[in-house]
């Protein structure tokens, strides 16, 4: 039975989830992938600050997030509100779809692209059987969510209050037995784009090796219950 959990959301299928599952994997972390599958291939492609970025192409992808989660993130990257129903089936319902057919297994859980969302579409995601929906909005805090279906994270890696929170969380003891979730999020190209991949590995470095400290995918985190 653990009292603290930390998981990590990752967007988009771009090559350089490679290297961020490297790290991952060699301190022990658990992180959820979300997929377009509807554009995942390395033709869709875009630059910022000079830093070429595309996806990987679905078929090369393999065995890469083996010991981690796939979930939904949208056929075409599509902000969802203001969709007809037919246009959410195909955005949402495809994508999970696809995500089963290619990989094995029909997902539970799914990031709103531009964090665009409301309590129409977080119903029709339950009823096509998703379970947890991530926003971009950051809480700074280590409550379980309320709401899975509009969650916030605890921040996005690039937060200026990342470490001091990485502290607070590592120095605390929950409170009569309050379980407490550090869930951090971000886009992995984002670490070329800012040269900061040794912030990363900081984070990782922090939060491995601790016995009481449960590291679990969003799913392993959110619906699991390891605090049982």
């Amino acid at each position: 039975m653990y009292k603290k959990a930390v998981t990590f959301s990752y967007d988009d299928g771009i090559e350089q989830d490679r290297r961020l599952v490297d790290i991952f994997n060699s301190y022990g972390m658990k992180c959820t992938f979300n997929l377009n599958t509807g554009i995942q291939s390395e033709e869709s492609r875009f630059e910022i600050d000079g830093v070429k970025i595309h996806r990987m192409n679905q078929e090369d992808i393999g065995d890469l997030y083996k010991g981690h989660e796939i979930a939904v993130h949208g056929l075409t990257h599509t902000g969802p509100t203001g969709l007809l129903l037919e246009e959410l089936e195909q955005e949402f319902y495809q994508d999970a779809k696809n995500i089963e057919r290619i990989y094995g297994k029909y997902p539970v859980g799914m990031a709103y692209a531009y964090g665009d969302c409301d309590e129409r579409v977080a119903k029709y995601l339950q009823s096509i059987g998703i379970q947890y929906g991530r926003t971009v909005g950051s809480t700074h805090g280590f409550d379980l969510p309320k709401e899975p279906m509009l969650l916030e994270a605890t921040c996005h890696h690039n937060d200026e209050q990342l470490f001091a929170l990485a502290k607070q969380f590592l120095d605390a003891e929950p409170d009569d037995g309050k379980p407490m979730l550090f869930y951090i999020w971000g886009h992995s190209y984002e670490f070329d784009v800012n040269r900061n991949w040794d912030r990363i590995e900081r984070l990782c470095e922090m939060l491995a090796g601790h016995d009481d400290i449960f590291c679990g995918t969003n799913a392993e985190c959110l619906l699991d219950n390891p605090f049982a």
